[in-house]
């Protein structure tokens, strides 16, 4: 019985040794400074107000560049190719020869329709004597008029005949001079796939070469239908020819990201979407003086439109949900509520906002990834006032 008692008093001091130090930290944490743990919680974050104001909004397409005139050099006529003037690449004006077809069996083909000409020359003139022989003597009632008839009758089939001739020899000429393949514009000479001697013929497939003209360059680009919309509501006009002369000159971003020294007008809208797309084709012009662009080249036309008293919010104070933007508005007791927005436009770096925020709304310009719907924060004016002026 002793033995049990010096046991439990043994195991006292051990226990209180355990229960104590959790007794005081208990304690401790009740009575700390009575500090309010939402309180410690709060983030502090930068807010800013909305106001109006104007903005730039550079909107880029990919586009491809082709000369003004794209002219496919075919062969008129068949044979084999006896010189090749040019070369790729090099500059033409509009009349220089560029190829040379074997003219032999042309000529030939000439000087035989020559020939036929003369000759259907000389049997006119021959019936014109018969016909100047007659008439005196059916005059002086020598021969019937009958034979005059029959002589103007022969004389009207020679005129016919001289007149066959010389469409046939025209014929030929054409078909000589097409051995002869000129420029009819002035430009850049593209691939030629033919060398000397090759066989070309009038109904081949491919061409000899193509010829561009490039002293202005077509930039084609498509736009969406949305696009199209917001187009035509900026930039209003009684026809199309008319809205294009209110949009303002567009630049063109080459492959390596410079800038195109001239810049564009647009000048076409496809009349019809492409069904496959939801697209409308559109086409800028942009001087080419010193012939840096060529057909087949690519680029991006920037079309630069200024947006007037319009509700602005940097994108980096939203955050996207499920195909939808949203900002965080601060609310009364620095409550902030979690708000959809309407997209207009956007520049690089802000969303211009149709709907969803007005002008005097506080919202949280950082921090806002993390941020949830009625969190309660601690507001600090010191970030820029959005809406100012951007480009």
């Amino acid at each position: 019985m002793k033995n049990k008692r010096r046991t439990s008093f043994f195991k006292l001091p051990i226990i209180i040794g355990v229960l104590l130090p959790l007794l005081f930290w208990g304690c401790g944490a009740k009575n700390d400074g009575g500090k309010d743990p939402k309180k410690q919680e709060r983030p502090t974050l930068s807010v800013a107000t909305i106001q109006r104001g104007d903005a730039t909004v550079a909107t880029k397409y990919a586009a491809l560049l082709e000369g003004k005139v794209n002219v496919e050099i075919r062969p008129q006529v068949d044979g084999t190719l006896q010189h090749i003037y040019v070369d790729e690449g090099a500059f033409v004006k509009a009349g220089q020869p560029l190829f040379k077809i074997d003219d032999q069996v042309y000529r030939e083909q000439y000087n035989g329709a020559l020939a036929a000409q003369h000759a259907a020359d000389a049997r006119l003139v021959a019936a014109r004597l018969d016909v100047e022989k007659l008439v005196p003597l059916v005059k002086n009632n020598v021969v019937s008029d009958i034979q005059l008839k029959v002589a103007q009758a022969n004389y009207q089939v020679a005129q016919a005949t001289v007149e066959q001739a010389q469409a046939a020899t025209r014929s030929a000429s054409v078909n000589l001079g097409y051995t002869i393949i000129k420029a009819p514009v002035s430009g850049y000479i593209g691939k030629i796939p033919f060398r000397v001697g090759s066989l070309v013929t009038k109904n081949q497939a491919g061409w000899l070469t193509l010829l561009s003209d490039v002293s202005d360059i077509y930039a084609l680009f498509s736009i969406s239908e949305l696009d199209y919309i917001r187009f035509k509501k900026q930039y209003t006009g009684a026809s199309m020819q008319e809205t294009l002369h209110h949009v303002p000159p567009v630049s063109l971003m080459l492959a390596d990201g410079s800038r195109f020294s001239e810049q564009g007008a647009l000048t076409t809208v496809s009349g019809q979407f492409d069904e496959a797309t939801g697209s409308v084709r559109v086409r800028a012009v942009f001087p080419n003086r010193q012939g840096l662009l060529r057909s087949g080249n690519t680029g991006t036309v920037v079309l630069e439109s200024v947006y007037r008293n319009v509700v602005m919010v940097p994108q980096a104070s939203t955050v996207e949900l499920q195909d939808k933007v949203f900002v965080f508005l601060l609310g009364q007791g620095n409550k902030v509520q979690k708000q959809v927005i309407t997209i207009a436009a956007k520049n690089a770096d802000s969303y211009l906002i149709s709907s969803g925020v007005n002008e005097g709304d506080t919202y949280v310009v950082v921090g806002v990834d993390k941020l949830q719907d009625g969190a309660v924060i601690t507001p600090v004016r010191n970030a820029p006032v959005a809406g100012k002026t951007q480009k």
